[in-house]
């Protein structure tokens, strides 16, 4: 893939993100790419896997189905003018279209009784299940069910300082195999500019909520921490990890079952916490290496704001 290419679509991806509750014509991505409308769709599409409008149409719906959930106090009216939608019976029509499910069943999904196959499965072979998107009951159910007594479920709220990083995103989102090509590189990249393998802080950007979005197309990007002068040159790219308060729970236990920890977070602990998500992905600094000890030794970070 032409370097220049991935990063032009890129700065596309990141304006499409900010303004996903505006209208966003063609002409106006393309010229963010500096693409010639004409020819940008193509590119877009030969880059990203989907066409510019079906990745707008995706990202709204994922977006507007996490703040269903998580913003409860929110009408669903509400909730589809906040993300893009001329009315709730658009934006109705169109969630049951993608999921199978209308946004009340997934309000509510203990009285569900029917469903079709959702866009979500015939197009990116991805089950989805209501349920699944309720952190609480399935924190029960999997601590129970695997008595995960070494789990240490405590949140604390930190205050961290900027840190300089050098970042590489995962090719095919969360899939694994994707995930450690990108960490083999990062961590080969940052031995040979003098940080050794035991001194590296490892930090992962996880954008996306894996029950709502298709694997292949979740956001993830490694990222270790580097010194102010340290020289970063494509395919890395330089960031930061800025200064701020943090929820933070520590992890221990098998990879399926870190996004049961991730999404308690949100259900159990911020809406009695005074606190609230702050525009910045979720982080995981993981303190051990999973390919190794065959279990996830982490802390999962989220930057919050007051209410």
């Amino acid at each position: 893939m032409n370097k220049k290419y991935k990063i032009r679509i890129d700065r596309v991806i990141q304006y499409i993100e900010i303004n996903l509750a505006n209208k966003i014509s063609l002409a106006e991505v393309a010229n963010v790419s500096h693409f010639s409308a004409y020819h940008f769709h193509r590119v877009f599409t030969g880059i990203v896997g989907e066409t510019v409008n079906n990745y707008i149409v995706r990202r709204r719906l994922e977006r507007a189905v996490n703040v269903l959930i998580f913003k409860t106090e929110l009408s669903i009216t509400q909730v589809a003018l906040d993300n893009g939608f001329s009315s709730s019976a658009n934006f109705s029509k169109a969630v049951k279209l993608h999921f199978g499910f209308s946004p009340s069943e997934i309000r509510n999904p203990n009285k569900v009784k029917d469903s079709k196959i959702g866009k979500i499965s015939s197009k990116y072979g991805k089950d989805f299940n209501p349920s699944d998107l309720y952190p609480t009951r399935i924190t029960n159910e999997v601590m129970k069910k695997n008595n995960l007594e070494d789990t240490n479920m405590n949140i604390e709220v930190r205050e961290l300082d900027r840190q300089r990083i050098c970042t590489l995103a995962s090719e095919r989102g969360y899939e694994s195999d994707a995930i450690y090509q990108a960490w083999d590189k990062l961590i080969d990249w940052a031995t040979c500019n003098g940080i050794k393998q035991e001194e590296q802080e490892r930090f992962a950007f996880a954008f996306d909520n894996p029950t709502v979005t298709p694997v292949d197309k979740c956001r993830y990007i490694a990222s270790v921490v580097i010194g102010e002068n340290v020289q970063v040159k494509s395919p890395f790219s330089a960031s930061e990890i800025p200064k701020g308060k943090y929820a933070v729970l520590y992890f221990k236990g098998s990879p399926e079952e870190t996004i049961k920890a991730q999404l308690s977070i949100y259900s159990d602990w911020l809406p009695d916490s005074g606190f609230e998500p702050d525009n910045f992905p979720m982080l995981e600094h993981y303190l051990n290496d999973a390919r190794v000890d065959g279990y996830v030794e982490m802390e999962i970070h989220v930057k919050l704001k007051t209410i």
